[in-house]
């Protein structure tokens, strides 16, 4: 009797110690923070009292996450080839590798670039109109190895987007590189252009996942490559001369519109989302951040969202515009320092959405606010760039999140390499944002479930203080801290 009583007590007393230990999340944490973390995995708080509370609600999903990364541009790719290959292996592996960011969406360029050594195109014989001639030699020395190199460090893959910033020259109406508009006795051959580079990419081992119709149909001020449309005339190339092409050739991309600025979204939206019939090649649109860093228009990209709930929204192109990169300076990227080309140049009643603005905090919010509000991928530009914010022959020069020094073999990851990585490594193609309550305003966050069912949740705390949260999952909670200044990923699992 005494032995059936002991042992009634010994299962009671596991099965508390059970459901006790059922109360309490398995979660892993990862901060960067100005104070000096760089993806650090930190420990648990053991502060219960705090008074901050984010709750997670898995039953509320949103839209499927297609990825995040960076750009191949013939800049980074032509870097990669001046520093060491220790260094060149380093930097492929931080930003590919199963240890590093794991990149799964990137972006490259068709024809040359700002970000280009020289102006090219592939097709550079005038009134070719069958593009007898075409070549994509001119990628062979540097991006398609970089892109290869990539593609051997991946263990998931990744997918590529190519954009054009302009057709040859010798098809457009001004023979220039910079604006004009697209003669429309080449509307066909500009058509035949896009599916001979997917062909010569894919005879390279590279599957071109998607393609954009136009970098900044509205143009860059002729700054450099450029090539204007109009809502409908890009609405008419892709209905009647670019989609057809594709479709008959046997080429299943992804054909994404616009490609520009978040302000003018709407109109673009308004024309190519018209109807079943004008959108019927359109997988979706693609937006850059440039109209402000700082306003990531959630109104805009809402609005996006309800005129086609089905098709893509993926931001394309982001960086620090304006600025030449502070050398291993971690503390200028987490300082109210950096302005972007606003800051000079928009026009008065516009110099409220271009304020100095933290660099960290650019990345971090405006990823928080974009999937927050539909957007189902996340473009960073260049991926590498020297301490000049070159080279680029138009002397525009950028911040990239790795900075080389190539006649010192010296690399430098800046904060904003990290910030990137703690969305790209921990939130994965295929996982889908998710609902969730706070009741702190100062904080900002996103959470998704990855297709292994763990959640990831994304926090940014830009007050001068740090914060203890009580993240809760139905009635699983625990406490974690917060730095002052700091992006923190919460994995449960």
């Amino acid at each position: 009797m005494k032995r059936i009583n002991l042992w009634v007590i010994f299962v009671v007393i596991s099965m508390l110690a059970c459901n006790s230990n059922n109360k309490n999340l398995n979660v892993e944490v990862y901060e960067t923070s100005a104070a000096g973390n760089k993806l650090q995995r930190i420990e648990l708080s053991e502060n219960n009292q705090a008074e901050l509370v984010i709750k997670i609600d898995p039953e509320k999903k949103f839209q499927e996450i297609i990825g995040f990364g960076g750009s191949f541009t013939e800049s980074s790719a032509y870097l990669m080839n001046q520093i060491g290959k220790e260094n060149r292996k380093k930097i492929v592996e931080a930003y590919f590798g199963e240890k590093g960011a794991r990149y799964s969406l990137t972006r490259t360029h068709m024809n040359s670039c700002d970000f280009s050594l020289s102006n090219y195109s592939y097709a550079a014989v005038e009134g070719d109109k069958e593009l007898k001639h075409f070549s994509i030699n001119e990628d062979r020395d540097d991006i398609i190895p970089m892109i290869k190199d990539a593609m051997a460090i991946s263990k998931d893959g990744f997918k590529i987007i190519s954009s054009p910033w302009t057709a040859p020259i010798w098809m457009k109406d001004n023979k220039d590189w910079k604006g004009g508009k697209l003669l429309p006795e080449y509307y066909d051959s500009w058509a035949l252009f896009f599916s001979k580079y997917i062909n010569e990419y894919q005879k390279e081992g590279i599957d071109i996942w998607g393609i954009t119709v136009e970098n900044e149909p509205l143009g860059n001020g002729y700054n450099w490559e450029s090539m204007h449309y109009t809502p409908e005339e890009m609405l008419d190339f892709v209905s009647n001369h670019l989609g057809p092409k594709l479709k008959t050739d046997g080429h299943d991309v992804k054909l994404l519109g616009y490609d520009q600025n978040r302000d003018e979204l709407k109109e673009w939206v308004d024309v190519i989302y018209k109807d079943e019939e004008s959108s019927k090649y359109f997988d979706g649109m693609a937006i850059h951040w440039y109209a402000s860093t700082f306003d990531y228009m959630p109104e805009a990209l809402s609005y996006t969202h309800a005129k086609a709930p089905n098709k893509l929204l993926i931001q394309s192109e982001a960086c620090i515009d304006a600025e030449v990169p502070h050398w291993k300076d971690d503390a200028w990227y987490w300082k109210k320092e950096a302005s972007d080309w606003g800051w000079d140049w928009a026009p008065e009643e516009q110099k409220y959405l271009h304020p100095k603005y933290v660099p960290v905090y650019r990345y971090a919010r405006d990823i928080i606010g974009c999937l927050n509000h539909w957007v189902q991928g996340w473009i960073d530009w260049n991926m590498v760039l020297d301490t000049q914010g070159g080279p680029n022959w138009a002397n525009n020069w950028c911040l990239a999140p790795v900075i080389v020094d190539p006649k010192k073999d010296e690399v430098y990851y800046t904060p904003m390499y990290y910030t990137l990585a703690h969305f790209s490594r921990y939130i994965r193609p295929g996982a889908k944002r998710i609902g969730f309550e706070s009741n702190d305003n100062d904080l900002m966050l996103t959470a998704a479930q990855n297709p292994d069912g763990s959640i990831a949740v994304v926090v940014l705390n830009m007050q001068i203080e740090a914060k203890t949260i009580k993240l809760a999952l139905g009635e699983k909670e625990t406490s974690v801290k917060i730095d002052a200044q700091a992006i923190q990923t919460i994995i449960i699992r």
